[in-house]
């Protein structure tokens, strides 16, 4: 038995059984193809197995439709490439990381989608070979350094992420869901050191954080008849926490998952939150300090423009375009930022908020003079 094996097991159930698990869980698989180029299948027999592993994989997804929890589940992730420690115990240096940067020559050493790849002027698509959705690619940015962000790249790697993800939602008509998503060096949670984002498409309802964010904005507004976003803005902004980048509204996030929890609220996935996008994380790097991160983008369905698929969609009125970045702490650091009770209670910060509120405000004064 594998998870893999789940939905088969599930249908075996007793009807019982069967309505009883249903009732908590929600259960699906999806198959994701890519091309490998000759010039890597050496490399994929020895780290894989087999070229096959790679060229067709199978996700399985579970969403706890009580509690909103959910995991996605693709065994062959745990033979991916990984960073390494030194002999002392510490990272590697980054010129010994880059000496390894299979991102290097992506044409050579990356997997294409079945319906190609997107060339923007600074970052290639490939087809994730260790993907985590049946429709998942990565976007190899041209320069190695995660920390080398700056307006011009972020705008072409959105309008290459709107692109691929235009693709796949005809390669995948069930497919509306698109989430964006960068760990920004190994301590951010990158696999490979060498900076990329990942580009995924959900078919089905889309992932259960977005989807318990969702519910909860909508119950707010049938409770108390007022936007929770705008709220949340406002709230922010009461204290000294919000801030304005290019006329995209912000704010550092009170209820953080991690510190300098900084949500960007954007009306389209485009160029005018891409440059709100790269302003406030460099603020948090020039000013802040940050040296690892996390960031996301996450949203509605959204149409070949980067707009909302359906902007009267009543399932998904009033939810923005939330750009967040989270400092994921030092990037020599030894150990996780992470503990248990992060995970199994609340979030435990150590940054703070003011100290990003400071340098997203003084960034916003150079870019609203």
């Amino acid at each position: 038995m594998t998870i893999t094996e789940l939905p088969d097991r599930i249908a075996r159930l007793e009807p019982q059984a069967r309505d009883r698990f249903e009732r908590l869980f929600e259960v699906s698989r999806s198959q994701g193809e890519c091309v490998v180029p000759a010039t890597m299948r050496p490399w994929a027999i020895e780290t894989f197995g087999s070229v096959e592993a790679i060229e067709r994989q199978t996700v399985i997804r579970v969403t706890n439709t009580v509690t909103w929890e959910g995991a996605q589940y693709n065994p062959i992730r745990m033979r991916r490439p990984m960073p390494v420690r030194s002999a002392d115990g510490g990272p590697q240096s980054p010129d010994r990381r880059a000496q390894s940067d299979i991102f290097a020559t992506p044409l050579e050493s990356t997997a294409a989608d079945t319906f190609g790849r997107v060339h923007g002027k600074h970052c290639v698509t490939t087809s994730n070979i260790a993907r985590w959705e049946g429709m998942n690619a990565v976007l190899i940015f041209d320069a190695f350094d995660p920390l080398a962000v700056d307006e011009a790249h972020m705008r072409d790697y959105f309008a290459a992420s709107r692109e691929w993800a235009r693709r796949a939602r005809l390669a995948a008509p069930g497919a509306r869901h698109f989430v964006w998503m960068w760990n920004g060096g190994p301590m951010g949670g990158a696999s490979i050191p060498h900076a990329h984002a990942q580009l995924a498409l959900a078919h089905g309802r889309t992932y259960p954080f977005i989807e318990r964010l969702r519910l909860a904005a909508l119950g707010y507004r049938a409770r108390y008849g007022s936007d929770y976003f705008a709220d949340l803005l406002a709230a922010h902004a009461d204290v000294g926490l919000g801030f304005e980048l290019g006329g995209v509204p912000g704010l550092i996030n009170l209820g953080a998952l991690r510190g300098y929890d900084t949500w960007l609220l954007g009306a389209a996935f485009d160029d005018s939150l891409a440059s709100a996008f790269a302003r406030a994380l460099r603020a948090l790097i020039d000013q802040a300090g940050t040296r690892a991160f996390t960031a996301s983008v996450v949203m509605p369905p959204i149409n070949a423009e980067g707009g909302p698929e359906r902007p009267d969609d009543p399932e998904w009125r009033g939810f923005p375009f939330i750009a967040r970045i989270v400092d994921r702490g030092r990037a020599d650091a030894a150990s996780s930022d992470i503990g248990s009770l992060d995970l199994f209670g609340a979030s435990v910060i150590s940054h703070d908020p003011y100290v990003a509120a400071a340098a997203l405000r003084t960034a916003a004064q150079e870019s609203n003079p």
